[in-house]
């Protein structure tokens, strides 16, 4: 009846292993950055966050300043 019987699968554990293995395996291949690099690279992504902190903030600050001023006119004070 069923011609797939014989083609059955392992149990979860053994797929998981083997799974872990090819990982592990996969991983000795990567070549990992020097610390300075690290390092180098978390300082432009500090420095780029920040200069988007001071646009966006500078951009809110703006429009807040320009909601006021609309309000301010609308209501004839």
């Amino acid at each position: 009846m069923k011609a797939k019987s014989a083609e059955k699968k392992p149990n979860i554990f053994v797929r998981m292993g083997r799974k872990l293995k090819e990982v592990f395996s996969e991983l000795k291949k990567v070549t990992w950055p020097t610390f300075g690099k690290v390092v180098k690279a978390t300082g432009v992504v500090l420095v780029v966050v920040v200069i988007f902190l001071v646009i966006f903030g500078a951009i809110n600050y703006g429009l807040g300043e320009l909601l006021k001023l609309i309000t301010s006119l609308g209501s004839g004070s």
